[in-house]
């Protein structure tokens, strides 16, 4: 081969080498989705799962055609302004922010990114949103019927063990929004229903086992968790203290009854999530969240435990039963 040749060849089987660098570099970057949330990587991944399945119902799929950053702030509370921040400067094109502060923390730190949130307590209370049909600004989301339905959890207990006349709520302190929330509803109902109660508080797997005992040493009838992600992300730890101090403890969903809790009641989680995973997907497509009304995940089941039941010497009345929309042998 020529010298001329040669130099031709290998210009050529250059150029042809650098085209798929530069087809590469002419296509458009995936668009960034940041999850925020106060729990721990690890902590309930099933919910993590529905989000990417709403995303994926909406024609999203993760490292496909979108790319999502995860931020956990490990149950600390207090890193996720930090967090939050990390994801505005990396120029997310959305925030997920999975807990209620985490949406907190999120809406005070950007009112330009378009933000969805999820939440057991009412948005517009907590200043997410101006209104459910019309919120404004760049903020929407999906709120989970958990903290209005903590009263009911408190009248099915009191229905499966009606000659208790004292009973305990558990909330965590260092989430004082949904534990003011769940206490209010509590307390009111307790008082509807004649009964008296205690408020215990946990912000540490360390505590879980203190509460347990406290609810012993105090002889208090039985207990109802609040709806908080710190005890969503504990739910088979809970369970299993219930059986093992033999106390009648009720909770929001199914998992916490298959651990071998007592009664579940309470919104779908899972089911808010992917509402979470449809808005997130529907920002990248160009909508805006300010003109997306507030969804309200409406599913709502309670589950029972007869083998825990029959544990703890009670026997659940047939119309409670008849209710239940899963029972478990």
């Amino acid at each position: 081969m020529s010298g001329i040749r040669r130099r031709e060849f290998l210009l050529l089987g250059g150029i042809a080498a650098a085209w798929p660098v530069a087809a590469r570099a002419q296509q458009p970057a995936m668009p960034v989705i940041g999850v925020l949330t106060s729990m721990a990587a690890g902590d309930a991944p099933q919910l993590l799962v529905a989000f990417r399945q709403g995303l994926k119902d909406t024609g999203f799929v993760e490292d496909k055609n979108v790319r999502i950053e995860y931020r956990f702030a490990g149950n600390q509370n207090e890193r996720l302004p930090g967090l939050a921040a990390d994801l505005v400067h990396n120029q997310v094109a959305a925030i997920a922010a999975l807990t209620t502060p985490a949406g907190l923390a999120a809406k005070a730190t950007t009112a330009t990114i378009p933000i969805v949130f999820t939440t057991a307590a009412n948005p517009v209370r907590l200043g997410l949103v101006a209104s459910l049909n019309r919120p404004g600004g760049n903020v929407t989301g999906v709120t989970i019927l958990v903290v209005e339905t903590a009263s009911k959890r408190l009248e099915l207990l009191h229905e499966l063990i009606p000659a208790v006349s004292t009973m305990a709520l558990l909330v965590n302190p260092a989430n004082a929004t949904l534990a003011q929330a769940n206490e209010s509803e509590v307390r009111a109902a307790a008082e509807s229903l004649g009964l008296k109660l205690h408020i215990l508080g946990a912000s540490t797997e360390a505590d879980l086992d203190g509460v347990f005992a406290k609810v012993i040493e105090l002889r208090l009838g039985g207990l109802v968790i609040g709806g908080d992600p710190f005890f969503t992300a504990r739910q088979e730890q809970l369970a299993t203290l219930a059986v093992r101090y033999a106390v009648p403890t009720v909770y929001e969903n199914r998992e916490f009854i298959a651990a071998g809790g007592l009664i579940g009641y309470g919104g779908s989680i899972t089911d808010a999530y992917r509402l979470a995973g449809v808005y997130a997907a529907r920002f990248l497509k160009g909508e805006k969240p300010g003109e997306l009304p507030v969804q309200q995940s409406t599913k709502v089941e309670m589950f029972l435990n007869l083998k825990a039941a029959r544990a703890l010497g009670i026997t659940v009345p047939l119309p409670l039963l008849g209710r239940a929309d899963e029972v478990i042998e």
